[in-house]
């Protein structure tokens, strides 16, 4: 999940540096959309009814969910 992330992030880099703003903007989407939806998604499935757990929240809003 985290080399996917980072080569996505590399990848923009390199599309920055030749100058092509369309296809990073579209690697970016491609990869950070689908990041954000699967920390969204295991939010509600950690979500104990319960009890609040503000760790876990942070940690999926700084997207290291999956790392839980």
């Amino acid at each position: 999940f985290m080399s996917e992330t980072a080569a996505a992030l590399c990848l923009s880099v390199a599309y920055r540096h030749a100058g092509d703003r369309m296809w990073q903007t579209l690697t970016l989407l491609f990869a950070l959309v689908p990041c954000a939806l699967v920390q969204l998604s295991l939010v509600f499935i950690h979500r104990d009814v319960s009890r609040d757990r503000p760790l876990v929240l942070l940690l999926h809003l700084l997207q290291l969910g999956p790392l839980v």
